[in-house]
Parts: C-alpha cells; structure tokens; sequence
C-alpha cells in the first residue's frame, strides 16, 4: 500500500499533529510526506520513518492544497492519504476526497485494526470500527489520540513539486494566532489544567496559571468562563469549544455538564477538583478531590513543585 502523509508546519518544522498523522501512515506503508511551503532540514519528517518529502510552493489556499495532494497521490500512485484532523486538515480532506474519487474517515484515534479504522462516535460515548468500500482512501487523524511513532533517527530527502493549481481563491491578508503563554497549543497539550465558573472571577485565574506552570501545562476554560468574558475563547474546551485529548486533564471548579465532557472525555486520566460532592464530573473522573479550590489548588501547586 502507497500513502501520502499531508504535513503542517510552523515556523519550517512540521506540527506534532501532522508527525501523528505521518506516522500512522508510515505504519500502513510505503508513504511519501506533501508539504506546502519552506522546512528547516526536513522539519522532523524523516523521523517517522519516511524518506521522501515532496514539497511544494508555500501561500496556497485549501483549494490549491487539495489539488497538489491529489496530484502528488496520483504521480506516486499512493491510494491512501493521510493528514491530522485539525482545521487545515479538515478543509483539505474533503476536497482531496473528491478529486480522488476516495471514500473518507475521519477523525481516527486508534492504528488500523486489519481492515478497519476506528474512531469515536456520540460525542465519545462510543467507537466504531469504519471500513472504506472505495478503492481510495482519505483518512484524518485525530490529533494526540495515536500518539508519536517512535523515533527512527532518519532524514527525509526533499524533491520540489509543482502542478497545475490555478490561481489563488482566497488571498490572506493577515494571520494572528492567539497568545499562548509559551504553552503547548491545546489540540496538542498533553498536560491541560482547566477551570469554571467555580473560580469566581477572572481576577483569581493566578491560581490556576500557577498550578499549569508547575506541572508544564497549557490553561483551558469551559464555555460560561469564555462567553462571560473570563478568559479568551480558544481556550474554552468541550463539545461546541476544541476537543482535546491531553494525557493529563486537571478540571478545577467546573460541575461536569454532558457538552463539557463531550469535549474531554478522550482524556488519558481526568483529575477533578470540585467542593461539590455530587458534581457529575466525578463519575468521569479517575481521581477526585473534594474540597475549596482556593485552598487545594495552592497545595497541589506547592507539591508538584517540590517534585
């Protein structure tokens, strides 16, 4: 089987999200990465054990992107295309589906199981085992759930590619990503501390700022603390916010209503902190701390830092 693994960058290093996905594709067979625009080195691709990089011009628009992977697919005569379910790579897949006359599964969090391909459904209540019936494939990973193929050490050679893309449908004028502190944007932490309404104002957010600096982890919100103005909207996390699979997810102060935990429940362990015995996010949690967030945060900071 042929693949093309679609790659992300950022600053010329490929994304943690489009590693995942070019693993995954790596693990199926023989994949060669698409790249849009300029990389440093190989921007970690050949770590993922390929070797070939077609890399093509940069400041293309979702439409042109989907035509240079469909173009790339069918001169390497790859039947399989693989990128990281995130916004590009959901604009991206649908068009590259068409063009290839390819079935589509989105939103993948587990390596193939022989012919079938698993992700989540209701909300995450449930998962399901998806085949494709085409003789193509485009599949999305959903990023953090498959995790980093291990490392193989190697280098990928990059070939310039250019095709026939027509002209340009959307210009960019300017793109402002939102300030995260330094911290891991949050469809890729692994290590998310969140809070409610339970902290009580904006003005206490120190605590939880302090507790996600220990422990090296990116700060979440849910929706009431966003829409109230608390804090900025892309960190409100949940089913109408960003999904998130961290390894670790600290909820502080948040009741655990089903639209929160439909954002979080693919979760690696869930730790709540919540004065509220009967809050529903204990049934989710795997480990729960009842008690005033205002005295517990601060002694949960105080001993990650001693470790």
């Amino acid at each position: 089987m042929k693949c093309i693994a679609f790659i992300q960058t950022k600053e010329g290093q490929a994304t943690k999200a489009s590693l995942e996905a070019a693993g995954f594709a790596a693990g199926m067979g023989e994949t060669v990465a698409v790249v849009s625009g300029e990389l440093n080195g190989d921007g970690g691709i050949g770590n993922t054990g390929i070797s070939r990089v077609l890399q093509g011009p940069g400041h293309l628009d979702d439409s042109q992107i989907g035509k240079l992977i469909a173009a790339a697919a069918d001169q390497e005569g790859a039947t399989v295309v693989v990128c990281a379910q995130d916004h590009l790579g959901k604009a991206v897949a649908g068009r590259v589906a068409v063009r290839m006359n390819a079935g589509l599964i989105a939103g993948v969090t587990a390596a193939p199981q022989g012919d079938s391909y698993i992700r989540n459904v209701f909300s995450g209540k449930a998962t399901a085992h998806v085949q494709g019936t085409t003789d193509k494939l485009v599949i999305t990973t959903t990023p953090n759930a498959i995790g980093m193929a291990a490392a193989t050490g190697g280098t990928a050679a990059l070939e310039a590619f250019q095709d026939d893309l027509g002209d340009r449908k959307v210009e960019v004028l300017e793109a402002a990503a939102p300030s995260t502190g330094g911290r891991a944007p949050l469809p890729e932490a692994e290590l998310v501390v969140s809070a409610g309404r339970g902290m009580k104002g904006p003005e206490n957010w120190g605590l939880i700022e302090d507790l996600a600096d220990a422990v090296g982890a990116t700060t979440a919100c849910s929706r009431p603390v966003s829409d109230i103005g608390w804090r900025p909207h892309h960190e409100h996390v949940g089913q109408t916010g960003i999904a998130i699979r961290p390894n670790l997810y600290i909820a502080v102060g948040i009741s655990g209503a089903i639209q929160h935990l439909a954002g979080v429940n693919g979760s690696k362990v869930i730790v709540v902190i919540n004065k509220d015995p009967e809050a529903p996010f204990f049934k989710a949690a795997d480990y729960g701390i009842v008690g005033d967030a205002f005295e517990v945060v601060p002694k949960l900071t105080e001993a990650f830092k001693s470790l």
